[in-house]
């Protein structure tokens, strides 16, 4: 694609990560650490994520923008809900997930979310960090608390941990998630993602 097409495919990403920030006390107090130093958000974002009814349908914004669904991670499954990514280079992946249809969906948090907030907003941004312990140590030292503890062991693949939820009409809004990658790993894991969905179950 064009340089005109790639800035059009960062321009819009760029647009839903200022409007996540502007509601997420966390990723403000990180941009504004980051900006302090000259390196800003937008370089350390590993995903950004998208809460839907229909993953197919929704993805054809990006789709449009240059993505292409990530084939070789193909269907990620969990308990009740899954996901597709979706990648470009140079930008940050897209994952977008919804609850499973029927008996299988049942009790997943994402459907109610989706009904309150619609799915244009993200749910949440992941952040690349090289030491996650320090890293929740940094941001708890500006008073951001975290929900669950971090899941995947040290030394493995891909550890990860959740912000405790923004709140907004009583319901899990917006979260921040720092993600620690090794071995050049960009999967995602079954079990720690669903242990992150349920961290901010309230």
């Amino acid at each position: 694609m064009s340089y005109h097409a790639f800035k059009a495919a960062e321009a819009l990403i760029e647009r839903y990560v200022e409007e996540y920030v502007a509601n997420n006390r966390a990723a403000q107090v990180l941009r504004t650490l980051l900006d302090d130093i000259g390196i800003g958000l937008r370089p350390l974002i590993d995903h950004i994520t998208i809460r839907t009814l229909d993953v197919e349908e929704r993805a054809e914004e990006f789709l449009s923008a240059g993505f292409i669904e990530d084939i070789n991670l193909g269907i990620v499954e969990y308990d009740n809900w899954w996901a597709k990514v979706y990648r470009r280079p140079g930008l940050p992946a897209v994952f977008i997930d919804q609850a499973y249809e029927g008996e299988r969906g049942e009790g997943c948090v994402i459907p109610k979310w989706v009904e309150t907030f619609g799915d244009k907003l993200l749910h949440h941004i992941a952040v690349n960090v090289a030491d996650i312990e320090k890293g929740i140590a940094a941001l708890q030292k500006h008073g951001i608390e975290f929900a669950g503890n971090i899941t995947g062991e040290r030394g493995s693949a891909l550890r990860q941990i959740f912000t405790k939820p923004e709140m907004r009409h009583g319901i899990a809004f917006t979260v921040l998630e720092l993600t620690e990658r090794h071995w050049g790993y960009t999967g995602f894991r079954a079990l720690q993602a669903n242990t992150l969905m349920e961290s901010t179950r309230v």
